[in-house]
């Protein structure tokens, strides 16, 4: 059986459940704390990080982008690349932007001041961490709705490697209530259509003990 060592609230992970759902493989979802350097974990992946997707032939593919082009070649019959050149670069081009950039200035700050400080007992959040994160938010939210307002998908008329990465980042902020959805419209929209396909719902349902999500976390229409 595929396996799949991941953390709830850890976007690349995220993005990879979304992209196994998207393409129907199923898989065993197996929590694992990176954090923690579990000696099994790390004969896995020696960096300690998740994602890491087992196969059942015994494949280890670790890192959320090697992952993604693994089943994409591997399991092309439902694609989650455009067929042109072009659209596969910008596809993987702002995959790796929210991975990047995104992760870098909002979704690291953000989630870990407001989860795995307290997870690791590491003290209380860092307010200025917080309020830089927050306001970095607004600027990408606007960079969203100006990719939705312009394009069916973010990355063109399909649903792509962006969508899936995007989605899989906003939902971790959304979980902890950080994300200001009134900012702009267009964003909201697009992440309400992603957040309604069949591939989020496994997202939904999930809760971390003592950590619940926000109230309208896994509302469709919020």
């Amino acid at each position: 059986m595929r396996k799949l060592f991941s953390f709830p609230l850890s976007a690349p992970c995220r993005k990879v459940r979304l992209a196994l759902a998207e393409k129907r493989l199923t898989c065993d979802l197996i929590e694992e704390r990176g954090w923690e350097r579990r000696p099994d974990f790390l004969m896995l992946n020696p960096a300690a990080e998740t994602p890491v997707l087992v196969e059942s032939s015994g494949l280890v593919a670790a890192d959320s982008a090697a992952i993604l082009e693994h089943l994409e070649e591997s399991y092309p019959e439902i694609p989650l690349l455009p067929v042109d050149p072009a659209g596969r670069a910008e596809a993987r081009r702002l995959a790796a932007w929210f991975d990047g950039k995104f992760a870098r200035e909002v979704t690291a700050p953000l989630t870990y001041e407001r989860l795995f400080k307290r997870l690791k007992g590491e003290g209380p959040p860092n307010s200025e961490r917080l309020r830089i994160g927050s306001a970095n938010l607004r600027h990408h939210l606007d960079y969203f709705g100006w990719l939705a307002d312009r394009r069916r998908y973010l990355a063109g008329e399909a649903l792509s490697f962006a969508d899936l990465a995007g989605a899989a980042h906003l939902s971790c902020l959304d979980y902890l209530g950080a994300v200001p959805w009134s900012h702009n419209e267009a964003a909201k929209l697009w992440y309400m259509r992603i957040k309604s396909r069949p591939s989020f719902r496994s997202l939904l349902a999930d809760a971390l003990p003592g950590i619940p999500p926000q109230p309208r976390y896994a509302d469709l229409d919020f």
